[in-house]
């Protein structure tokens, strides 16, 4: 990357929070842990399909009634309730282990800020509870946007709101599809794969990748000089 970006954007559901707890909290529920990455995709998947036919629905609402939909078919006799406890576990994850020391570099190379698909309140409480969110200036929510990313209209409403070129603003994501999306609204990328995943062949290549945020700081920092 020739220069450092002016602003950073970060998604916020599985790039900073941890969404591990979640399979335990399916487990109490007498499902199966791996259910819990089901339901994830599938809230992706129905946003997605909303935004494809000119729609909005909030994060929240797809999670809770697909949710609902879903342990009811597996057997659960009061989904009500297990749905309350999932999305409390939800809304109370911790970050991934390289996410605080990764903000705090990160925020010596640019000015941060957040981009979710879900609700900024949620982004709130992860940072705030990580102890981070001094080094945030504005969490952003696609519920304030015309559409879910990776939907352009989603990124211009941040370039927008923050008075940014796309072309100086780098998304940072654990998901290709959100750095394809990123890449054609005009924006930089980065990708942290912390898995070690093989990078689909169908979207758009990273600007940079990196195992985990700290590395992607030190990147940054050498091309900066």
């Amino acid at each position: 990357m020739a220069t450092t970006p002016d602003l950073i954007v970060f998604d916020v559901n599985e790039t900073l929070s941890d969404l591990a707890p979640l399979g335990q909290a399916f487990e109490q529920e007498g499902v199966a842990a791996g259910l819990s990455r089901t339901w994830f995709a599938g809230i992706l998947r129905d946003g997605f399909a909303v935004t494809a036919a000119g729609g909005n629905t909030g994060f929240t609402e797809i999670a809770q009634d697909s949710l609902h939909r879903l342990l009811s078919e597996h057997g659960v006799t009061a989904p009500g309730e297990s749905v309350e406890r999932i999305m409390g576990t939800f809304k109370s994850l911790d970050v991934h282990p390289d996410v605080v020391a990764g903000v705090k570099a990160l925020h010596q190379v640019a000015e941060l800020i957040t981009l979710t698909n879900g609700a900024a309140q949620v982004a709130e409480t992860l940072l705030s509870s990580a102890g981070v969110r001094e080094h945030f200036s504005e969490l952003l929510s696609v519920e304030d946007a015309p559409a879910w990313k990776p939907a352009r209209s989603a990124y211009d409403y941040a370039a927008t709101r923050r008075g940014t070129d796309p072309q100086d603003m780098l998304l940072i994501a654990v998901h290709p599809w959100d750095i394809h999306g990123a890449h054609e609204a005009g924006l930089r990328t980065a990708w942290i794969n912390r898995t070690g995943a093989e990078y689909p062949g169908y979207f758009a290549r990273p600007d940079l990748e990196a195992p985990d945020l700290p590395a992607l700081a030190e990147q940054l920092a050498r091309s900066r000089g």
